[in-house]
């Protein structure tokens, strides 16, 4: 609050020396007022910071460093209070989280903090990154604590021993990561699921949603939560003005809904459970039902328990109609012919959590799908991000040509090498095969497609024959 101290009209100021040496010793008495609060304040606060200093000071030190994606330390510390000291030596954000306990904030590359996690007792602890995406792809480990340990070693975090990297070793990692690719696994997403034609001409199709096995990447079974036993979930297209039928049979241990993202529906059709239809329980079923109004580019995926169920597998590709090409039109200089034979039209699903973790179309490198054509070939490819990041989508040597987002034809076109899409968008992209070879296609975010370990993740290929 500002004080008015202007005079007011029936005040006279005294300005006689004996007024104004009187209210000078006035004002040197409310300085020194504020300097004794002032005082006070600051010797409260430092006997808090010695009592506190004092505290810490008989905690154990251990040291954790974080890169991309992994967690490393001692391997056990010794029982009692304990402080965990955390550096992000990789280069994005992240955080060191333990399991029912606090956690550093998130760390800029570079970054270090204090993580104070009070007295442990003997057992073993698990700690994380809880980062979107990065506990799936690694960064999860466990904190041992034994009875009788002498401590930790402040220094014993990873980093350490740059002089001991075996710069080969990493070498012969990637190289044969690399060139693993295609490799076979179990299972393919996002096949197109057949609808059956009921009396009236609606399409009915059959969903169940349970959890099944799936081979993410060679050797690696996860649990996924699927609809028909595939991730992505079975592809559904539509025309414009068919009825369309859905059952779906909940065999999941917990109830579930289905959202129809970017469709146009009834509100009791809109999948959210309890507000529009009841919950699904385990066991039950439930139908909807709508007409495809419009041509639409969307997906389905589960809304109740949305955070666990959709980055698990629950997301699918949901096309009613087809979305007009911009053919014939002049962009950037670039003319589209007007008589396009579009080869391939490509759904790309992109996912980073949960238990499929940092994939496209289910699959992490090497066994994504590899993509063939011809020089000449024009195709359409679809990207949906079903995860919880942003994931820049690049083709090396291809420029695509961004005709519809989330579905709606775009006024004004536009060529990029590299598409951004955020969590729950869909970018739709027409590009043509001009050269021949082996060209990467990949998310630009390098820690989401490579590792120690070799690459992995969110990459796949273009084999162009000519």
């Amino acid at each position: 609050m500002l004080l008015d101290m202007t005079p007011r009209n029936d005040e006279r100021r005294d300005l006689s020396p004996t007024g104004a040496f009187d209210k000078f010793l006035m004002v040197v008495a409310i300085m020194g007022a504020a300097v004794a609060v002032l005082a006070a304040v600051v010797a409260f606060r430092g006997d808090t910071a010695t009592a506190a200093g004092e505290g810490s000071g008989e905690s154990q030190i251990a040291g954790y460093t974080l890169t991309e994606f992994a967690i490393e330390g001692p391997p056990e510390i010794g029982a009692g209070p304990t402080r965990l000291e955390v550096s992000n030596e990789g280069s994005v954000l992240h955080n060191l989280t333990l399991d029912g306990g606090p956690a550093t904030p998130d760390l800029n590359a570079g970054e270090s903090a204090t993580l104070d996690v009070g007295t442990l007792d003997p057992g073993t602890y698990l700690i994380f990154c809880s980062i979107a995406g990065h506990r799936e792809a690694g960064m999860e480990a466990t904190l041992k604590v034994v009875e009788g340990a002498t401590g930790a070693d402040p220094g014993a975090g990873a980093g350490q021993e740059g002089d001991d990297i075996d710069w080969a070793e990493l070498d012969r990692m990637m190289t044969e990561s690399i060139l693993a690719f295609p490799a076979e696994t179990e299972g393919r997403g996002n096949q197109e699921l057949e609808p059956t034609i009921l009396d009236d001409g609606t399409k009915e199709f059959q969903l169940t949603a349970a959890i099944t096995p799936w081979e993410v990447e060679p050797g690696k079974i996860v649990d996924a939560w699927t609809y028909n036993g595939m991730v992505p979930a079975p592809m559904i297209a539509v025309d414009v003005g068919d009825m369309v039928r859905v059952v779906v049979d909940n065999q999941l241990p917990m109830g579930t809904d289905v959202h129809w993202h970017g469709i146009q529906t009834p509100n009791d059709m809109d999948g959210v459970a309890p507000l529009t239809q009841p919950l699904i329980e385990s066991g039950e079923t439930f139908v909807y039902e709508f007409e495809a109004t419009r041509a639409s580019i969307g997906m389905y995926h589960a809304h109740h328990h949305g955070q666990m169920q959709v980055p698990n597998g629950m997301f699918g590709v949901f096309m009613i109609g087809d979305t007009p090409l911009p053919l014939g039109q002049t962009i950037s200089g670039i003319e589209i012919p007007g008589d396009i034979e579009v080869s391939q039209e490509i759904p790309m699903v992109l996912n980073d959590a949960g238990v499929i973790g940092l994939s496209l179309n289910g699959k992490s490198f090497p066994a994504t799908e590899a993509y063939s054509g011809q020089v000449g070939d024009w195709v359409v490819a679809h990207y949906y991000n079903e995860g919880l990041q942003i994931h820049p989508m690049h083709q090396h040597q291809f420029p695509q040509l961004v005709f519809a987002k989330d579905g709606i034809p775009l006024d004004n076109p536009y060529w990029a090498d590299t598409v951004s899409v955020a969590p729950g968008e869909r970018y739709s992209v027409l590009f043509q095969l001009e050269d021949p070879g082996v060209w990467v296609w990949h998310c630009h975010i390098l820690t989401h497609v490579e590792r120690e370990e070799g690459m992995f993740g969110m990459v796949t290929a273009w084999i162009v024959e000519e």
